[in-house]
């Protein structure tokens, strides 16, 4: 079974990098600087911010379906330039932590869903798209419960 994980359109957030401390507070945004390693998985690249980098942590909606299903929480995003789009490969940031996965339909509504470590998240994905009536997968780190990636099938 081939997938493809993918992150959000940088496009999408690099202009948000130069606005103000205030211009970002009134759009409910912060800049962090990250101080340790592993502090803040970006969104755009799917894998860490390195220490001393600055990232914007902000809200995001990640499923905007008009169902029951509807969500949208924090996310940190870098400054990175390249979506990352990983095939048949679980990207670092999702590697490296326990994750939610959550298989929708096409009428997103969420149909199954389960636990992984990150590390084995490619049986999890595997088993869930073995489920025709699954159209994509959501992944969330299962700590705090944030949005992770889209997953589709390849």
């Amino acid at each position: 079974m081939s997938y493809r994980i993918s992150g959000l359109a940088p496009e999408s957030f690099a202009p948000l990098f130069a606005l103000s401390e205030a211009a970002l507070r009134a759009r409910n945004m912060r800049r962090v600087l990250i101080d340790a390693p592993h502090a803040a998985p970006c969104r755009v690249s799917l894998d860490d911010a390195a220490p001393g980098e600055e990232v914007l942590l902000l809200n995001h909606m990640h499923q905007g379906a008009q169902t029951p299903y509807r969500q949208q929480g924090p996310i940190f995003v870098s400054a990175a330039r390249e979506r990352c789009d990983a095939t048949g490969a679980v990207p670092p940031a999702l590697s490296r932590r326990p994750l939610s996965l959550r298989g929708y339909d096409a009428e997103h509504m969420m149909i199954d869903a389960d636990l992984a470590d990150g590390a084995q998240a490619q049986a999890l994905i595997e088993r869930l798209f073995a489920n025709p009536d699954i159209a994509y997968i959501h992944a969330h780190y299962a700590r705090r419960g944030c949005y992770a990636a889209l997953i589709e099938r390849a």
